[in-house]
């Protein structure tokens, strides 16, 4: 990072203090923010203007660098009710790359700045890069692997970060969902927030949900229970008989990290067996993927992934296209899908595999993420898709006694 810069970012470290070092060999210098360390991850961009917090606090970055496009981030501050991760908290997102740097955060919600937040959570930070010129390396030749690195004293061994990260193993081949699951059931009835009275409380739920988490974010637990759900979240560990023992009326499978084959070896089972005794499911982004794998199609590493709140998304079935909020670098190839998973949703940007649906069983799932917070909340009615699926199969009573 040369004086010049410094002018145009704010960052103003007379040496730099955090590298951002590629499997290519390519060192990014910048101003080291957050946590002190050294990290190896696999680099994407993120294109979401707002919500940095949900997306720092998303499990399914877990061993990622998130680089944002958007320039100004923290200038709004941390607090406790944006925060997205249920389980556990420190094997999440490992690093962030900003162009701009951090500012006072100026909101009346505000609870702490964004760097000390980082830094509480042992997530490394690195300021002052030009995220456009990576963001287009990354367009051009893939997320990479690479090692971010933040030392006050600006004292790095660069030939050992650069081995680290030429032999970093990367996502593919990789199950990370034991990192972020939660570690024992427990139940969940907040509902949705609201300027006026903040959370809610379900309090007369009409539908019993399993929650299979891989992952899982709370604002999608929030949506559930705003649907007149009573959520029991139980973690991916789960067999299909402890979750039939809880008698859901649906089964929901969430979001999550890593190569979801690796995760399909023990949770596809566990899908197929809930999904053949006619339980209506409900999967989202890595839950699609199992879904979708438990029925014997393949997934495929993306090129770039799909990371951002801009989206377009078509309805197959509408033909509406919706705006949708994306986190994934998986996708579920459609040429492999059985004859009775339809092909719901595909992506505007590149015709990629969004939603499935069984034609035989009760079940669809889709690949971006319809509880975003902040938004966009074109997709919110997909909740209602699924208590809806939960109430037909009530009033059918069909094959009961087999579950």
């Amino acid at each position: 990072m040369s004086d010049g810069q410094d002018a145009l970012t704010g960052w103003a470290d007379p040496v730099p203090t955090a590298l951002l070092v590629l499997a290519d060999g390519t060192v990014l210098e910048g101003s080291g923010f957050g946590a002190t360390g050294a990290a190896e991850a696999e680099v994407c961009f993120n294109t979401a203007m707002t919500g940095y917090e949900e997306i720092l606090t998303d499990p399914s970055y877990s061993g990622q660098i998130v680089t944002f496009t958007f320039p100004h981030i923290g200038n709004v501050g941390v607090n406790d009710q944006d925060e997205e991760t249920l389980g556990a908290t420190e094997n999440g997102v490992r690093g962030v790359v900003l162009h701009a740097a951090i500012t006072a955060p100026s909101n009346h919600r505000a609870k702490a700045a964004l760097g000390d937040w980082l830094a509480a959570r042992g997530i490394i930070g690195i300021g002052g890069i030009d995220t456009r010129a990576l963001t287009a390396v990354i367009r051009e030749s893939g997320m990479p692997n690479a090692v971010i690195a933040h030392d006050p004293q600006g004292r790095f061994d660069r030939e050992a970060l650069k081995a680290r990260a030429a032999a970093f193993r990367g996502m593919q081949g990789t199950d990370l969902v034991p990192d972020v699951t939660s570690a024992e059931r427990s139940d969940w009835d907040e509902t949705v927030w609201s300027l006026a009275s903040g959370f809610g409380r379900q309090d007369a739920p009409k539908h019993r949900v399993v929650a299979i988490d891989y992952g899982i974010k709370r604002n999608i637990l929030r949506l559930l229970a705003d649907a007149g759900c009573a959520v029991t979240v139980v973690p991916a560990s789960a067999s299909a008989e402890d979750i039939m023992a809880l008698e859901p009326d649906g089964v929901f499978l969430s979001n999550g990290p890593g190569d979801p084959a690796e995760t399909a070896r023990y949770a596809g089972t566990v899908i197929r067996e809930i999904v053949d005794r006619r339980v209506p499911t409900f999967g989202i982004c890595l839950g699609h993927q199992l879904l979708a794998l438990s029925l014997g199609a393949k997934t495929v590493k993306m090129h770039q992934g799909h990371h951002g709140a801009n989206h377009p998304v078509k309805d197959q079935e509408t033909g509406r296209v919706e705006i949708v909020s994306m986190n994934h670098g998986f996708a579920v190839d459609p040429g492999t899908l059985p004859p009775e998973a339809v092909e719901t949703h595909v992506s505007l940007f590149d015709g990629t595999n969004c939603g499935i649906s069984l034609s035989d069983r009760p079940a669809f799932s889709v690949q971006y993420h319809p509880e975003a917070s902040p938004g966009p909340h074109d997709s919110h009615g997909l909740f209602r898709r699924f208590v809806g699926m939960i109430e037909a199969d009530k009033a059918s009573g069909k094959l009961r006694g087999a579950r």
